[in-house]
């Protein structure tokens, strides 16, 4: 056997194993349908917070939790200090918010 038939066989082995993954998954879920469905409605009524992403600061571990200001806590222009701030930006409902917020007080 030459080595370009091994490298071919150990690239062969490694898509099919990469396609099985996904068939793994796809049976999981189908399994897991009637408890995902379970739980995505006690999520929703026990208004749970999201998995925490990073461990960095309290604004990045927690992005539903954070207010606009948390990164800029020591100065108003101060400088990101984490730089998982730079990959997430605030929650769309806080932004929503805010910018309801900001459309009653031009009303005003």
């Amino acid at each position: 056997m030459r080595p370009a038939d091994r490298a071919m066989v150990l690239l062969l082995a490694g898509i099919g194993a990469f396609v099985l993954c996904f068939v793994d998954a796809a049976r999981l879920r189908a399994v897991a349908g009637p408890d995902e469905a379970e739980r995505t409605r006690l999520v929703a009524q026990l208004r749970l917070t999201d998995l925490a992403l990073f461990t960095e600061a309290r604004y990045t571990r927690h992005p539903s939790q954070a207010d606009l200001h948390s990164a800029f806590q020591d100065h108003p222009l101060a400088l990101e200090h984490f730089p998982t701030g730079s990959l997430i930006g605030p929650p769309q409902g806080l932004r929503a918010a805010v910018a309801a917020t900001a459309a009653t007080d031009d009303a005003k």
